[in-house]
């Protein structure tokens, strides 16, 4: 997967979310349990790929190749600190 690609997806998610969370607004009772295991959903796929988009920036700085890096399981990218 290349740069291109993996900022495509992001866009795709960050598109879906952001409609999820209009939805949410529109509606005053607030969101079903299905919208909101989705939009944690999302939010992990999120974060995974911009995970997998620093490390193959990361991997080009330091003269590696970023094709060598891979999608790091949502458990990992999760536990990482902020």
């Amino acid at each position: 997967m290349d740069d291109k690609t993996i900022l495509n997806r992001i866009s795709e998610l960050v598109d879906e979310e952001h409609r999820l969370r209009a939805a949410a607004q529109a509606n005053e009772t607030g969101t079903d349990e299905a919208a909101r295991d989705r939009l944690r959903a999302l939010e992990e796929s999120l974060d995974q790929c911009w995970d997998l988009l620093r490390r193959r920036r990361a991997a080009r700085t330091t003269h590696g190749d970023p094709d060598a890096q891979g999608v790091r399981p949502k458990p990992e990218v999760e536990r990482y600190l902020q």
